[in-house]
């Protein structure tokens, strides 16, 4: 339940995107290794998880994922309004760590839905639940897309119009935090140690 209102709040993404594009002029080739590095970084996400928090209790990694990824996506509000070059960061360099940030709690969110998953699966039926689990996933996804989409065209912010970008920017990354008090329902799911 809290993955899907989590991943279906509203996105930015559409948009950013066509600031990224249009306003500060990243070409497809730059965009690539940005994307390039943001699955780079999920590997490392993954590695994070099984390392360091895989005997964590899964409600507390989803509420500090949750939480430490607010101040990243809010970083893009610097992008903007160009506070990043006020010090002397190159846009290119702080849209890379942005993503690569962004990229690596994401995999770490993902990760104790998957071992929950697999914890509570009955034998026979994994391929079934893999299936259920990434039809929810998705499906969340598409409702945050829309979700956005509709903000977006409310705001008045389009391929052109970046005038109130930070205020999408905003808007999406402070309703990220409205899915934490499902986070009661795992409070007493404990990860089962796998050797």
């Amino acid at each position: 339940l809290f993955m899907f209102f989590w991943l279906s709040t509203p996105s930015s993404d559409s948009a950013f995107f066509y600031y990224l594009t249009g306003e500060l002029d990243f070409q497809p080739e730059f965009l690539g290794r940005v994307r390039l590095a943001g699955s780079l970084a999920s590997l490392a996400g993954v590695w994070i998880y099984q390392t360091y928090l895989r005997e964590a209790r899964i409600s507390s990694v989803l509420r500090w994922t949750c939480l430490l990824t607010l101040p990243p996506a809010l970083m893009q509000l610097s992008l903007i309004t160009h506070l990043n070059r006020d010090l002397g960061i190159p846009d290119t360099w702080f849209t890379l760590g942005d993503d690569v940030v962004l990229a690596t709690l994401g995999q770490i969110g993902f990760m104790p839905t998957l071992v929950l998953a697999a914890q509570l699966c009955p034998p026979g039926v994994e391929g079934t639940l893999f299936a259920l689990l990434m039809s929810l996933y998705n499906g969340a996804g598409i409702i945050g897309s829309e979700t956005g989409a509709l903000l977006t065209k409310a705001l008045g912010v389009s391929e052109t119009e970046f005038g109130n970008l930070a205020l999408l920017v905003s808007i999406c990354s402070l309703t990220s935090l409205l899915p934490l008090p499902f986070l009661g329902v795992l409070d007493d799911v404990v990860p089962v140690n796998v050797p």
